[in-house]
Formats: C-alpha cells, structure tokens, sequence
C-alpha cells in the first residue's frame, strides 16, 4: 500500500509540473473521450510497419533517370507486382503493368491507340491496380491513406481499396463491380486510373532523402527541383554543387562564373535558359568578339550523350563562351582570396604566376609551359583585374541571376527542405565528409576567430548560408557569408570540398597531368575505419544498435572492384554515377538505397536509356538489390525518430486522463 501511495504522490507531483503544458493539450483534447481516443489511435500507428525511406545521391541533372528511380521507388513496385501476381501474369502483363504505374498517362495514350477493347482493358487493369494499392497503403492507417487519396476519387477508392477486409459476399462483390463499371461508363476510368497510379507512387515511398549534387552536368537539373518541390515528404542535404548554386543565386560572381563554366563545359544550356531564364546573349556577344580568331580548343564541349551533340557552329560558340567565362573566373576568385585572407587560398591566384613572353606557368617553383597562351583580357600589369567589358558583363549577368523568379523559389525550397548534415532514424546524413586530422581525429576549422570540427562545424556552414539570404543580416556579415559560400565549394577544410586544392586552371592550362593532382582530406583515409564513423557518429549524438553513415560525392567505380559499403557496414556511399559523364569510369549508372521495415537494402543502378523508351517499350531500369543489413525482428513505427514523438505523446495525454480524473483540469463536453 505504501509503494502505491508513493507512486501517487510521485504522478501527481508530475501532474502539477506539467500543468501548463496539460492545459494547452487540453484545449486540444478537452475530455476524457477525446484524449482516450488519440491514445488509441496513436497505439494502432506505432504498431505498424516502419514505412520505407528512400535514399538517392548525385542525380547532377539527370532529370529523366531519376524521375524514373522515384517512380519506381527502386525497383519497389516491380517487387510488389511480382509478389501479388507471380506466374498468374506473363513477364509482358507485369512488365505493362509497371509501366502504367509509373507513367499512367502517356502509357494510357499508347493503350488506348492499340487497344479494341478498353472496356475489358479497364476492368482488368482497375482490379489489378487496387491489388497492388492495397498491398503499399499495408503499412499505414486509414486516416493517413484517406488524407493522400484524390478529392475527386477519395470515396471511390476507400471504398474498393477495403473490400478484402470486409468479409464480402455476392452481393458485395456486384456492389463493387457496379463501382468499377460506372466509373468506366461514365468516363472517368482514365482519371481514375491515373488517380490509382499516382496513389501507388506516392505510397511506396513515405519519406525520401536526397544526399546532394542536384545540379551540375545533366540538362534537367531545374526539372529535378520541380518534382522536389512538390513531393510529398522529402529532406535535403546539400552537396557542393548544389552549394555553388546558392552562392550564384545569392550573386556572387566567383559562384555565378563557375556555374556557367560547368555548364558550358558540357554543353548544358538547358537549365540555364530554359529552366532559369538566364540571359547568355551578353556572354555570347563578349566571347564572340573578343576571341573572334582563337580556335579554343582546350575548351570544346564535353559531349557526354548524343543528346547533347550541337553542331559545329554552336561548338565553336560555346567554347568561345567557355573560355571567356574560365578567365573572368580566375579573376574573381582572386578578388575573394585577397579580400578574405584567411580562407587561406593565395597559392589560386594563377593568374600572377603566368610569364607571357615565354608562355609558362610558376608553380610550386617549376615553370611549367602553358597549353594555351591566348589571353587577351589578362592585364600583365594586373592580371586579376576584370577589363570594363568584363565588368560590364558580369553586372548583366549577376542581374541575371539575382532576378531569376525561378531560381529564388528553388533556393528557397532548398533552404527550407535543406541543411549541411541530417538525422534519421539513426542514418547520419552529409553529402561529401567530416573534415579529419592524421590521426582520424575530428579537425579544428578556424570561422572568423573561432573554431568549429564536426557537428559544430556543420551547423555553423549551414547557419552561414542561410545568412546570405536572410535579409536582416548586416551587410558586412552578408557578404563573408556570400564569400563563404564559394569557399565551401572549393576551400581546402570545406566538409563539401576536402581537398588540398581546386585545381582547375591547371588542368586547362597545363598538359602535366603531375599538376592536376587534388588531394584528398583525411576522412577518404579513414572512411573505412569503423573506429572513426563511431566517433563520428557519436560526436554527432547519433544512437542506436544499428547507426549509420550515408554519403555521396564521390563515385563508386565498380570496374576498379570499390565497394560503396565501408567500416563493416557502418559507412555507406551512395554516388554509384547518375551522371552519364561518370558512367565510363563507375561502370554503373547509381545507388540508391531503400530502408524498410525489414532492414536496409542497397539497389545499384544499370544506365537508364528514356522516358520515351520506358512509355513506349516497358523499358525498366535493370537494377539488383544487396542486403546491406537485415533486422531479426520486423521493425514498427514505434521505433522510428517518428514513433519516439509519438509515445512521448501518449505519455502526455496519459498524464492528461490523469488531471481529468483527478481533478487537476475539468473536462468540458462539446
């Protein structure tokens, strides 16, 4: 008795600490039923399957490969349509199946232009559909799936997708065929099935991570943003192209420059004019003019797909282009570098170290002979200085940027989606690496007087650049964080750079391929090490039997025998080569990863041809699947970061059922 007097005491010595945070739940749940009721609720959701995340890196553009890798959460849906019809459909039926799930409506074109009878074709298609919405909406409950159903179609479904839980008999069963056959009589079958499919993509996934590198190479880097921008629940860490985006858009021009360079190099103008609306009439103008009788050919296009192939006269511009753009990029890098001392960089400044009248380069105390020796706008006197077309140029197209609708509102969904680092469920997230000492040991980085390593370090570049666009930051701390911004993409203790140097001008300039060397910071050292991901992992407060470390940026080249899985398991990297200009060297075209309740599975990627040809063939992304770590036990919602939130909360509405009681709060009926 004593012990149950004590446990009283201790509740409502509870009760009353919490009180003002009762009465506000209270308002919320204002009796006994009602706070009962959630708790019920919130019970049958932490005891269901963990739903399944989704991990991908490194799309660099690829619009089309990976808007397919989301449709098909990969290889997710295939899964499940085998699973539910095995050898009851031919490997064509599930293969049309697929296809129509991930592409409804330009698949329903083809179909209907070659089928006789769509009546039966919708009949069999919408029970075949339902089966498979079924088995992904499995892992949720009722009200959740009833908040992603379509308004137009929300009763519809719910009612056809219950049907196998509701004991049906004959009469049930012409209930639900009479719904089916109405929807087709009265022709809404296409929206109807479209509707389905959309449910089905939406479902499979229920939260995606992406780990970076959204922009860069590929044609459809804004189309990338487009879908991010509209789906459903989504997280961002950014990688150092995406970082040199931001610093555009913010208008710095080092950044401005080196976006355009990038793109130029490969020959993608796609995002920049059609996706952003950049003006490169001025760049072309400048170029054209100014390298007139200059053949560039250091700076010819990058052809990585004949897709992007442009004729001999378009090339012939773009390298014009190109070349301009890298000059004034070395120059207003050098305007950073000597207005921020200590970023520490004075060895970039290239563009001193040229002698003219012999046609070399200083560096490291060699000369070295220059490949190309044609740079008219370089002042000898002061060769960083930009000459006034230059000036003028770069005013145009820094107002280009700055006032680009577009590009604000995709950088405004990448700050507000995004960070440096990201935790979930014990998954450490970053795009490239944690800045390390010889000894594997986190590195001290030095911020305006300050020091910050690890989890500090990453809240502090992240708190930068959301200052660069905040406008109620002071001017002077603006422009570091712009500056900063450009450091991150190329400073040598950047955790999305780690490198000793950029070495861009020589790897134009200087045929010595002993120049272009770049060397790695300690963390591609000791990535490896299970010893140093458990520091890491631990200084970033990241708990759980099994934790991890996810990353990108640096792909996996399978035809060397690398392996994206280190450190026994514990360190992941996901960058496999989305890029078709990384193909030829990774061997395959990405990883993705898939965590579900079962555990985490690793799907590598094989080159994706088109969309067209996926609509039109069934064309899949031929992809295999590792088991990177199994569960002994099936894994529940409860223990999820999400189900943590979600017993916290029950324990409060506890304590409120408490105070009700009690006496502690009056319930009020409405």
């Amino acid at each position: 008795m004593a012990d149950k007097e004590k446990n009283m005491q201790k509740e409502e010595e509870e009760i009353k600490k919490d009180l003002r945070y009762l009465q506000l739940l209270a308002q919320s749940y204002p009796n006994v039923a009602e706070a009962s009721c959630e708790i019920i609720n919130l019970e049958a959701i932490l005891n269901l399957p963990k739903p399944t995340e989704h991990f991908i890196s490194d799309p660099h553009g690829e619009s089309e490969a990976f808007n397919h890798v989301l449709r098909n959460a990969s290889g997710y849906v295939k899964r499940k349509v085998e699973e539910i019809f095995g050898p009851t459909l031919r490997m064509t039926e599930k293969q049309e199946l697929c296809t129509l799930i991930y592409y409804p409506e330009a698949k329903l074109q083809l179909i209907k232009a070659a089928e006789s009878n769509m009546n039966d074709f919708y009949v069999i298609t919408l029970n075949q559909l339902i089966k498979v919405l079924r088995e992904v909406s499995s892992k949720y409950t009722r009200s959740k799936i009833r908040k992603d159903l379509p308004g137009d179609f929300g009763y519809i479904i719910e009612e056809l997708l219950h049907e196998s839980h509701s004991g049906v008999g004959e009469k049930r069963h012409q209930y639900y065929n009479m719904i089916v056959q109405t929807i087709i009589d009265t022709q809404r079958a296409d929206h109807f099935v479209v509707s389905i499919c959309n449910l089905i993509q939406r479902l499979a996934i229920d939260r995606l991570h992406l780990l970076g590198d959204i922009f860069d190479r590929g044609p459809g880097a804004h189309q990338i943003m487009n879908t991010l921008c509209n789906y459903h629940h989504f997280d961002i860490v950014w990688g150092n192209h995406d970082i040199e985006w931001f610093g555009a858009a913010a208008g710095n021009r080092a950044c401005i420059a080196n976006v355009l360079r990038l793109s130029l190099r490969y020959g993608n103008l796609a995002t920049l004019e059609d996706g952003y609306g950049i003006n490169l009439l001025p760049l072309a103008t400048f170029a054209m003019e100014t390298y007139k009788d200059d053949p560039c050919t250091l700076f010819g296009v990058k052809e990585v797909s004949k897709e992007s192939k442009h004729d001999l006269k378009t090339s012939r511009l773009i390298a014009q282009m190109h070349k301009a753009i890298t000059v004034i990029q070395f120059k207003e890098e050098a305007k950073i570098i000597n207005r921020r001392p200590d970023f520490k960089m004075d060895d970039r400044k290239m563009l001193e170290h040229i002698n003219f009248e012999n046609g070399t380069c200083m560096i490291d105390g060699k000369a070295y002979e220059l490949r190309d020796n044609f740079l008219p706008t370089v002042n000898k006197e002061n060769p960083n200085a930009l000459s006034d077309e230059e000036e003028l140029l770069m005013a145009k197209l820094q107002h280009s940027f700055r006032t680009s609708d577009k590009l604000q509102r995709h950088i405004e969904c990448l700050l507000a989606h995004g960070c440096m680092y990201s935790i979930a469920n014990s998954n450490l997230m970053y795009h490239a690496s944690v800045p390390l000492n010889e000894d594997g040991s986190l590195k001290e980085v030095d911020i305006l007087g300050k020091k910050y390593k690890g989890i500090s370090l990453m809240k502090k570049t992240g708190h930068l650049v959301r200052e660069a666009f905040n406008e109620d930051t002071p001017k002077e701390r603006k422009d570091f964080a712009r500056d900063y911004i450009w450091y991150l993409w190329c400073g040598k203790n950047s955790p999305l750079f780690d490198k000793d140097k950029m070495t861009t001008f020589e790897r134009y300039f200087i045929k010595d391929k002993e120049t272009h060397t770049e060397t790695k910071g300690y963390y591609y050292k000791y990535n490896n090490s299970e010893e140093v991901v458990d520091m890491i992992l631990d200084n970033f407060g990241v708990e759980g039997k099994h934790r991890h470390i996810i990353n990108g940026h640096t792909p996996v080249k399978v035809l060397k025998g690398e392996t994206p899985i280190k450190a026994n398991g514990k360190l992941l990297v996901i960058d496999g080569g989305f890029s078709r200009a990384y193909q030829p060297e990774t061997g395959i075209a990405g990883y993705t990863l898939t965590y579900h309740s079962r555990g985490l599975e690793l799907v590598q990627h094989q080159p994706f041809h088109s969309t067209e040809e996926a609509i039109e063939n069934g064309y899949d992304i031929k992809s295999s699947t590792q088991i990177v770590e199994m569960n002994s036990q099936r894994m529940y919602v409860k223990d999820t970061d999400k189900g943590k939130v979600l017993l916290a909360k029950v324990d409060n509405l506890k304590k409120l059922l408490y105070a009700y009681r009690n006496g502690f709060i009056k319930e009020v009926n409405k």
